[in-house]
């Protein structure tokens, strides 16, 4: 008996070519609506499924697959006795390969687009793949094709096929169940977070290695997303690491979080170690630079313009591991490649997460993505004197460079340029020195940004200490009084935004 193959697919990308091939390989074709019509007009001969089941199209087609004759076919165990005899009584063709891809569900969220029949074909067939071949991706066609002409399905490939069928269903669900949260209107506003999480991901990107050599490490996108990085094209450098990656993503979204202006940002450790604004890109990058010379070295640099030859002049000059951009001209090209181990990014703007994870031992830590939510114009002056606008300009720069800052952490900035950073501080009084110490007296006249509350009143005087005379922070220490007293005493202007960033 010839071996009977049912074909039933939305995406019909080189669905008659692989017809064609089975049919030359002496396979039977079983196949519905516009799947049978396609291998039809192919001039191949196909029975569709009604007339198989002998069932009438119902219901817009909801139920057309959903009969004992198809799933009796895919499901049987070949050597199972009892499933043979119910085969032969009930007048049941084994079915030996599968071949379905589903309603597009994650381009089109509707009802209508919620696939029964597919993913209960593809469940069966996946269940059974000892005996059943299960095809969901048309990228797969050619190697199904080609191992069907040399003979039959191997049990490995058989079985490799049948993990991505569980994996293509399993995203498909996840995919309701998202859609089903984002439009539940019942669902109580002030809880944001999902009473379940469905994680669905593929591998798209091997990577030469995870935090350390010894790691392995990929990049995995979630099911029905895209991304920067899925569009990013790399001129030049070695394959991506797993920290070029998490260190390149903290420096695109910084840049892009400092507004309109040309911007640059300095990244090390997935923190920055110098960010500025400039009327022009190259200066730009230069005060990012000079902020932290030191533990530039290594590190990695985003600007949100076009990279001219004169910037890539400066940057070829600085051991960088990744330059990410909008552009390059092609100047800017010829210099940046001449370094072959630096790695050129040319990427569109990145977009945020709603929500950010955490692996713990058995699941996972979940929150929704943290952003200034108070704007300048929002915050509370908490001392005699009040920022000039000079004074605010740098003051919010400052926090939104802080806020981006593994904490504890302390930001001194003047005239839109960081030019002191202390990251990572187990004590707010450490971040301040740490910054004080790089600033190295850039800071007077500037703004200082802490990402929490100062507890007391010494944070505070490091700042001031710098040459500070503005401070932005969120207020809410039970010592309040005291460091607003300190801030009026120097003469300084202090603000409260009433919200903390800390970033661990």
């Amino acid at each position: 008996m010839a071996k009977l193959a049912l074909l039933s697919v939305f995406d019909k990308t080189g669905i008659t070519e692989l017809a064609q091939r089975l049919v030359d390989a002496g396979w039977t074709l079983l196949s519905s609506g516009g799947t049978a019509a396609a291998i039809s007009d192919a001039g191949l001969p196909v029975t569709d499924v009604a007339d198989h089941t002998g069932s009438p199209i119902m219901l817009g087609h909801r139920v057309v697959t959903l009969h004992p004759k198809v799933h009796g076919g895919i499901l049987a165990d070949r050597n199972n006795a009892e499933h043979q005899a119910d085969l032969e009584t009930h007048d049941i063709e084994p079915i030996d390969l599968v071949v379905v891809n589903l309603y597009p569900f994650s381009s089109q969220r509707e009802i209508e687009m919620i696939d029964i029949g597919g993913p209960t074909m593809v469940r069966a067939a996946a269940k059974n793949h000892e005996f059943v071949g299960v095809v969901v991706d048309p990228a797969d066609y050619d190697a199904v094709a080609e191992e069907i002409g040399q003979g039959e399905l191997s049990p490995a490939t058989r079985r490799a096929l049948a993990r991505k069928a569980f994996a293509h269903t399993a995203a498909y669900d996840a995919s309701i169940v998202s859609w089903l949260d984002d439009t539940d209107e019942e669902r109580d506003a002030t809880d944001p977070l999902p009473d379940s999480i469905h994680l669905a991901a593929d591998r798209v990107q091997d990577l030469r290695y995870g935090e350390n050599p010894h790691q392995v490490g990929a990049r995995y996108r979630f099911d029905g997303q895209h991304s920067w990085w899925d569009d990013a094209i790399q001129h030049n450098g070695k394959a991506l690491s797993y920290l070029n990656l998490l260190d390149t993503e903290a420096a695109w979204q910084l840049v892009h979080s400092l507004g309109a202006d040309p911007t640059a940002v300095v990244i090390k450790h997935a923190n920055p170690c110098g960010a500025a604004i400039d009327d022009d890109i190259t200066v730009a990058y230069q005060r990012a630079h000079a902020c932290d010379s030191i533990s530039a070295f290594g590190g990695i640099v985003a600007v949100n313009r076009q990279v001219p030859t004169e910037l890539a002049e400066f940057l070829a000059d600085v051991f960088t591991e990744v330059i990410v951009a909008p552009a390059f001209s092609p100047g800017a090209i010829d210099v940046l490649t001449a370094k072959k181990n630096l790695r050129i990014l040319e990427a569109p703007s990145p977009s945020v997460a709603l929500l950010t994870m955490r692996s713990i031992d058995g699941g996972l830590l979940v929150q929704t993505t943290d952003r200034l939510l108070a704007t300048s114009d929002q915050w509370t002056v908490a001392t005699d004197r009040a920022p000039t606008p000079e004074e605010l300009a740098d003051l919010s720069f400052a926090w939104q460079v802080a806020a981006r800052v593994t904490s504890n952490t302390i930001v001194l900035a003047k005239d839109r340029q960081a030019v002191g950073i202390g990251a990572g501080q187990q004590n707010r009084r450490d971040a301040g020195r740490i910054a004080a110490e790089k600033a190295d007296g850039r800071a007077a006249g500037g703004a200082c940004a802490s990402d929490a509350f100062f507890p007391f009143k010494d944070g505070l005087e490091t700042a001031i200490a710098a040459g500070c005379t503005a401070v932005v922070q969120p207020g809410g220490s039970v010592r309040d009084d005291e460091v607003i007293e300190a801030a009026n005493k120097a003469g300084i202007a202090m603000v409260f935004t009433g919200e903390r960033h800390f970033v661990h």
